[in-house]
């Protein structure tokens, strides 16, 4: 499943309860409006959708290709 779809159905299912201040047709298009998005579904949502984001975000999240400050 690619972040696109999963966001979509995590919007759709958190609407009512804490998205309900945006558009009923609103959808992150970007990265960006995703990590916004998710952001209120953590701070506003419950316990699983705060897992369920939490799960998104990781996907949004580029792999680092940096070496860590222990290496």
């Amino acid at each position: 499943m690619q972040w696109q779809e999963a966001i979509r159905e995590l919007v759709d299912e958190s609407r009512d309860r804490c998205l309900w201040f945006l558009s009923r047709d609103y959808y992150p298009a970007t990265p960006e409006e995703a990590e916004q998005v998710l952001g209120y579904i953590e701070r506003y949502g419950d316990l699983e959708a705060f897992r369920r984001a939490a799960r998104i975000r990781t996907w949004l999240s580029p792999p680092s290709s940096a070496t860590s400050a222990g290496s």
